[in-house]
């Protein structure tokens, strides 16, 4: 790529950010488009912030210097332009869509006003004017239902509870964080929002949300039982922002589909973070986001050699304070018939340790309390490479140092 060739990148969260730094520090000048008010900050942070642990400061990101305030509303692939919601448009050689990904907001009756906005009190929790209108909204003995018993929604409930607030959490499944973990550890991150005051339920669909006035007033479960609300905090997962890759005539599947070099259909546009697939998966983590902008950088510098294959990534909650909690999730937590599994549980401490292990493979694992094993675990796990021969499985959990 030539010294002179225009790189515009759409969105400036973490994954965009990080190109743009990246390129910068490579010698490619870069255009960042960023729609948001705010300066780009880390979205992985803003339960902290909620929880008054931060101030928006603290999670900003350094950005670029070439940083351009304007809403994308289209593209006109032929003429190598994105178009501004202001009117005016932006010349590009290459084009990187990061636009991430949107809250789902769940189908419910009363959730939207006559002007399809969502009712005073009920809030998503994606963007930062989301958590500030949060933190606006809260303060102590405010009754609080959030929706949604994934990571978003127990970062959620835990940060409203710290500030004062009586939170429920109402969740669909019959668990807590099902997607990453197994039901022993699931259930001590229950327990660990019952000790911060948080009323758990599992197993409940929530149907209806009341309003009066325009404000909402409470939620209504399937069995027709109700919980009243002041607030109410949607939190039930988020989908690949894809509009514009779907109206420019990009192949869109779950997300914007991208080859190993992070190229859509369109070999002058590319796509990574939470927006892009590769090889039939939508990751939607931080890890991989930054992964496929260090590699894209490389790449889009004239390292024809880099190439993203993919991440093997691990979920990561760490909730601070004097009630601290650390969880950390990896692979496959749940054993399928002739997996080997070690388990190790200390009732008294909160601590649990677990690794799945198939074909002398570590296959998944999950620890909540001390994670000095995480570093070795994952490093086994990522690696895919046969466990050694010598000692016992029990080694893996115990190997931190005597703990």
């Amino acid at each position: 790529m030539t010294s002179n060739t225009r790189v515009v990148v759409i969105g400036a969260g973490l994954a965009g950010v990080r190109l743009a730094r990246r390129l910068g520090e490579l010698g490619t000048p870069v255009t960042l488009v960023g729609e948001e008010e705010h300066r780009p900050y880390n979205r992985v942070l803003l339960a902290e912030v909620l929880a008054g642990r931060y101030d928006p400061d603290v999670i900003a990101l350094p950005a670029p210097a070439a940083l351009t305030r304007a809403r994308v509303t289209g593209i006109d692939r032929g003429a190598r332009t994105v178009e501004c919601a202001d009117g005016s448009k932006i010349a590009y050689d290459t084009l990187v869509l990061a636009t991430g990904s949107n809250p789902v907001l769940p189908p419910l009756r009363g959730l939207f006003t006559a002007d399809h906005e969502l009712p005073k009190g009920v809030h998503a929790f994606r963007t930062m004017d989301d958590c500030l209108g949060l933190s606006e909204a809260v303060r102590p003995g405010v009754k609080a239902v959030v929706i949604g018993g994934g990571l978003l929604g127990v970062s959620a409930a835990r940060a409203l509870a710290r500030r004062g607030a009586q939170v429920v959490l109402a969740q669909q499944a019959e668990r807590l964080m099902e997607r990453q973990l197994d039901p022993s550890a699931s259930q001590l991150v229950r327990r660990h929002l019952g000790d911060l005051g948080v009323e758990v339920h599992t197993d409940l669909r929530v149907r209806d949300v009341r309003c009066v006035g325009g404000a909402v007033r409470s939620v209504e479960m399937a069995d027709g039982y109700a919980l009243d609300a002041e607030i109410v905090v949607l939190a039930c997962g988020v989908h690949p922002r894809v509009g514009l890759a779907q109206t420019a005539g990009l192949e869109v599947r779950k997300g914007i589909v991208v080859d190993d070099e992070l190229r859509t259909s369109d070999p002058h546009i590319h796509a990574i973070g939470d927006c892009a697939q590769h090889d039939g998966t939508v990751y939607g983590l931080a890890t991989p986001a930054l992964e496929q902008a260090d590699v894209l950088a490389e790449l889009l510098a004239g390292r024809t050699n880099a190439a993203y294959t993919g991440t093997r990534s691990l979920t990561r909650l760490t909730l601070p304070g004097q009630t601290a909690f650390d969880l950390a999730a990896f692979g496959e937590t749940e054993a399928l018939p002739g997996d080997d599994v070690v388990q190790l549980a200390d009732a008294t401490r909160g601590t649990y340790r677990k690794v799945v292990v198939r074909d002398d493979r570590l296959v998944g694992g999950v620890l909540v309390g001390e994670l000095g094993t995480v570093g070795a675990l994952a490093r086994a796990w990522e690696g895919a490479e046969p466990l050694p021969d010598h000692g016992p499985l029990l080694h893996l959990l115990t190997n931190d140092g005597g703990s």
